[in-house]
């Protein structure tokens, strides 16, 4: 059994914004795999279920805000018994460029508040991630405000790739890609 969590805000108002890239790329993967959501209240978070290959697949939206994003994972590994290496997170990363994803095996969370949160609940950096590039073209704009706007309508495109490229790389991790294959296909610049 594998997990797909894509991180993002659950209100409305956060639909189109930078931080719910996560969840723009996992309603990309539930519809391309004809996986419907459903409210999993005691699992604090939107659920489609399918399988893959003969391997059942959840695919889930924290209903948590962003910065709380570990109580639903967490809740969602327990309620399951998943182990954190067959839970992907995938969620939009400032250091990234825009149009870029990176998977990576593990590691600290850096600087995402939702990953964050994942590692202190959970206690252990060992969880697979993608990270879509949302990096600050205006040094102005404070990161919070940054982060909650929407994307912009001249870089559209760069984001719609790149979460097609998030969704594409769960589903090869779904289909059992390594760590290395996983890196070498989806770690290039474009």
């Amino acid at each position: 059994m594998k997990i797909i969590v894509g991180l993002g805000n659950p209100e409305p108002k956060y639909l189109k914004t930078l931080h719910n890239l996560g969840f723009m790329a996992a309603d990309m993967l539930a519809d391309r795999l004809g996986a419907e959501f459903t409210k999993k209240p005691k699992l604090k978070s939107l659920v489609a279920e399918t399988s893959v290959a003969g391997e059942k697949v959840l695919i889930a939206k924290p209903l948590t805000y962003m910065n709380l994003s570990g109580e639903a994972v967490v809740a969602l590994r327990n309620f399951y018994k998943i182990p954190e290496k067959d839970c992907l997170v995938i969620y939009d990363d400032l250091d990234l460029k825009i149009g870029t994803i990176r998977f990576r095996k593990n590691g600290s969370a850096g600087t995402h508040n939702g990953m964050r949160n994942i590692v202190a609940e959970s206690g252990t950096t060992e969880y697979p991630r993608v990270r879509i590039g949302s990096q600050k073209e205006n040094s102005y704009i404070p990161i919070i405000d940054y982060v909650l706007s929407e994307i912009p309508k001249e870089r559209e495109e760069d984001y719609k790739k790149a979460i097609k490229k998030a969704a594409d790389c769960a589903e090869d991790f779904i289909k059992g890609l390594s760590a290395d294959e996983l890196m070498c296909k989806y770690n290039s610049a474009k």
